[in-house]
């Protein structure tokens, strides 16, 4: 009786029932879904929408069956081809009418795009007959930089630079034009709007534009409140559009390494151009701030064979056969200078060879650095902070730096003296208290280097600047002055801003040879390629003293920047060293 009933269950399979001429079947599991498909059982469709799209127009009195079987091995009877549920019907017939909505509606754009592009085609042909001259009855334009245009009011004046923005209505073209020591609104009307430059002009142009600049009602808002009202205008260099227009390439949530690739377009925005300025009026006030204080600048070698900061950071190079480096501070030449030349400073480039990827460290960075004679540990302190809060006081009375520091950092506020002294016990206390543990997880203790999360988490805390002060001999420098008081910790300073973390590193500098000759067989260093650094000592000693300011971090925060990258024209680190 089994084998009949199998018998009988194969027969049933195999039997053959005669299909309307305009059924249309479907399988799940081997159908394919395309316009050759022909939709017969041995090469059906995949899917019930897919049968739709492909027949609407050749059957659109199709009949649908459908046939789910699953994958599995051949012995196995199929599922039998049966009619499609009315409810899967409807769904299918609702979106395969969506789908056709869809596609009118794409038929339709695409018709329009062709005709405003043959439209915008016979606009531009029709521009090119268009043809404007100067006006040589007029003025005789004086040419100036944007800086000046506050003083050339109501004068025919000739202005050239990028288009920075560009607004484009009906018969008015708005140009907000830049030229690196400003910006410009300008108007262009009538014919010069008519021309093919003017249609066809884009972001990052370059242009000469030339007529009069007269004051806006106050509602109207443009820079400086006045714009220029164009009679003439020359292309002067054309930007590309489209895909390769500026706004595309260097975009504000373009990928971080996108943006560092074309860091030459990257400056030409708001905000990187406000930080570079900012910057520049930085070094300015530091200047006039050390002139004031009487100190000399002088410019050491970036090129030498000593090391500062320990032997793993350096950047080694061959110098005609011989070993030699990139400096890492400049302070040892600093020191040679005082018995000749008094207090000295230097603004140069320091280089750190270390593969760190954290936002405050760059392998090269500026380095502002000094060194004075005949001073004591607390007129370090005392001098670093004058010339910190002067120099940041100094920035801030230039009306447009201290607009700029305001629009990247409005809630920035100048340093109060006198700075919070902590020394770097107290601040192991202070972390411990308050359950800030070390890179291990552990508690803090004394000998510790206390790392950067940690610092920077204890100063944004205290939220005001701090002198840590103090720090114990074997985690500094080999040259910083012992503390008389408490042999095991140094007369050195760091000093530490909200969101930054440290921004200068300063010490007491040893004084005494024998002391110096010590540190170096302490740290393992051949004193002989530092001779001229010892003979400082040899030849007439002084207590002196010293730091260096990074300054791509003091401007980190002034302006509020999360990473010092922002703020160094074109920033080098682990990895990068183009554009």
């Amino acid at each position: 009786m089994a084998e009949e009933a199998k018998t009988l269950a194969t027969s049933a399979a195999n039997l053959s029932v005669s299909e309307p001429d305009n059924t249309l079947f479907i399988d799940e599991d081997i159908g394919v879904d395309a316009a050759e498909t022909p939709g017969t059982e041995g090469q059906p469709f995949k899917t019930l929408i897919g049968a739709m799209t492909h027949t609407y127009k050749s059957q659109p009195d199709a009949i649908f069956k459908i046939r789910k079987k699953p994958t599995g091995p051949e012995d196995k009877t199929p599922h039998l081809y049966a009619p499609v549920a009315k409810a899967a019907l409807k769904k299918a017939a609702n979106l395969h009418q969506a789908n056709l909505k869809k596609e009118a509606k794409r038929a339709e754009m695409s018709i329009k795009e062709q005709e405003a592009k043959a439209a915008r085609g016979a606009q531009l042909e029709q521009a090119k007959k268009v043809i404007i001259v100067e006006d040589a009855s007029k003025p005789k334009a004086i040419s100036i930089k944007l800086r000046d245009t506050v003083k050339r009011r109501e004068a025919r004046v000739v202005v050239r630079g990028w288009v920075h923005r560009l607004r484009v209505q009906k018969s008015l073209v708005f140009i907000t034009l830049r030229d690196g020591t400003g910006y410009l609104q300008c108007l262009l009307s009538g014919d010069l709007t008519k021309t093919y430059d003017a249609l066809t002009l884009t972001v990052e142009t370059t242009i000469a534009i030339y007529g009069v600049i007269s004051p806006v009602p106050e509602e109207n808002h443009a820079p400086d409140g006045h714009e220029l009202h164009a009679d003439y205008f020359q292309v002067i260099g054309k930007a590309p559009g489209g895909d390769d227009t500026i706004s595309n390439i260097v975009a504000p949530n373009a990928d971080p390494q996108t943006k560092y690739d074309n860091r030459h377009l990257v400056i030409r925005g708001d905000v990187a151009s406000s930080v570079l300025k900012v910057r520049a009026s930085v070094l300015r006030a530091f200047r006039k701030s050390y002139e004031d204080l009487g100190l000399l600048e002088v410019t050491p070698p970036c090129m030498v064979q000593t090391q500062v900061e320990g032997g793993s950071t350096l950047f080694e190079f061959n110098y005609y056969g011989e070993k030699a480096y990139l400096t890492q501070s400049s302070q040892l030449y600093l020191e040679t200078c005082l018995p000749s030349l008094g207090d000295v400073f230097c603004v140069q480039e320091s280089f750190r060879a270390e593969r760190s990827l954290t936002r405050r460290h760059l392998s090269e960075y500026t380095h502002i650095e000094a060194e004075l004679a005949f001073i004591t540990f607390d007129d370090l302190l005392n001098h670093l902070e004058e010339v910190i809060c002067r120099t940041i006081n100094y920035a801030l009375t230039d009306p447009l730096i201290k607009g700029k520091v305001a629009e990247l950092n409005p809630k920035f506020e100048a340093p109060e003296r006198p700075f919070m002294r902590m020394t770097y016990a107290d601040a192991i206390g202070w972390l411990v208290e308050n359950n800030i543990p070390n890179e291990e997880g552990n508690p803090h203790k004394f000998g510790d280097d206390i790392a950067e999360a940690a610092e920077r988490k204890m100063t944004d805390i205290i939220a005001k600047p701090i002198f840590l002060t103090k720090f114990p001999v074997k985690i500094k420098a080999f040259y910083m002055k012992k503390d008389p008081a408490d042999p095991r910790v140094t007369e050195s300073v760091d000093c530490l801003m909200p969101g930054v973390g440290e921004i200068v590193g300063g010490s007491m500098r040893m004084e005494n040879l024998e002391e110096l000759m010590g540190a170096y067989a302490r740290e393992g260093i051949s004193p002989d390629p530092y001779y001229w650094f010892t003979d400082q000592r040899k030849y007439g000693t002084s207590p002196h003293g010293g730091y260096g300011i990074g300054l791509e971090r003091l401007l980190a925060w002034m302006c509020d920047r999360y990473t010092v990258k922002e703020c160094s024209l074109y920033p080098r680190w682990t990895g990068r060293c183009t554009p």
